[in-house]
């Protein structure tokens, strides 16, 4: 991973170069999808822990995915380290940490001194504005939003968000990058909740005011969603998969930005308070048996999320 490349647009024939800031659900679920197209992956973590919790997540992964029928990539082109200068000579670099303003700014201006003029620097995130996290940066026309959803691997669609000041030509080279994981890429202005998020956020609450008001069971409203409209899991499954913590976050974020009909019903808050946050707490709207907090870098996400 230290020999010098030309940084830009991927290039037929030869592995891609690529950068990934935080290895916990999200940014581990990025690493394996590029890993499993064949580049050659650096993953930046926090401290040693970290770092060997994230290797040992990207690598169960790989082999569930080879269990699958997938080839096997070399394990030889993952590299998870603590040392940011990993990330020199990227291509692109996606940053996946907490949604927190501060610490994703800290994050992407030190990845920005590291890598080159050419490269793209992204964040994958489903709710923070592009333009406010590239607050700071040198190259704000080479920095955009890309926003994978959970699980990386099998999902199909990534989200790629400009901002005001985002070179068309780094667009393409996004949209380019997410066709080599043969996955689809939208492309959508920089607005709160994106689009994504804007729909699945207010679909999850309203169902989480149904079982508030006694409408119906958790179970019921799901079968509703998947049944007749084809959803491949139900609004309050899925909240519970996300964590019910990192759904009030984002509801109350796009509350601020877009108005009450965002609002998070008292139910979602009681919840949060009460420390049932769904899958990683072992209890939300449904039971998770032997489910525990997972330990990763960062909280779980969905399509609202990063």
């Amino acid at each position: 991973m230290s020999e010098s490349v030309r940084a830009g647009a991927p290039e037929k024939g030869r592995p891609a170069r690529i950068g990934v800031i935080g290895g916990g659900r999200m940014g581990s679920g990025i690493a394996h999808a590029f890993l499993m197209a064949g580049a050659d992956v650096a993953v930046v973590e926090r401290d040693a822990t970290a770092a060997q919790a994230a290797r040992d997540r990207i690598l169960d992964a790989v082999a569930a995915s080879v269990e699958r029928g997938a080839a096997a990539p070399d394990p030889d082109r993952l590299v998870v380290t603590v040392t940011w200068e990993a990330l020199a000579g990227g291509e692109l670099v996606v940053e996946a940490v907490p949604e927190v303003v501060l610490l994703k700014r800290e994050a992407l201006r030190r990845a920005e001194d590291l890598i080159g003029p050419d490269a793209v620097l992204a964040t994958n995130t489903s709710s923070l504005s592009i333009d406010v996290l590239a607050e700071g940066l040198e190259r704000p026309g080479a920095f955009l939003g890309m926003h994978f959803f959970n699980p990386v691997p099998a999902s199909a669609l990534v989200e790629v968000v400009t901002g005001s000041r985002t070179a068309p030509t780094a667009a393409e080279q996004a949209t380019e990058w997410v066709q080599r994981l043969g996955k689809t890429a939208v492309v959508v202005r920089d607005s709160p909740g994106f689009a994504s998020s804007r729909l699945g956020v207010l679909l999850g609450l309203e169902a989480i005011r149904m079982v508030e008001e006694g409408v119906a069971t958790p179970d019921d409203i799901d079968l509703a969603m998947t049944l007749g409209y084809k959803h491949p899991v139900g609004p309050l499954r899925l909240t519970d998969i996300v964590g019910l913590d990192v759904r009030l976050d984002i509801a109350e974020y796009l509350a601020r930005e877009l108005g009450p009909r965002y609002e998070p019903p008292e139910l979602l808050r009681t919840m949060v308070a009460e420390g049932m946050l769904g899958r990683k707490s072992g209890r939300g709207f449904y039971e998770w048996p032997g489910a525990a907090p997972s330990g990763d870098s960062e909280p779980p996400s969905d399509p609202e999320r990063r």
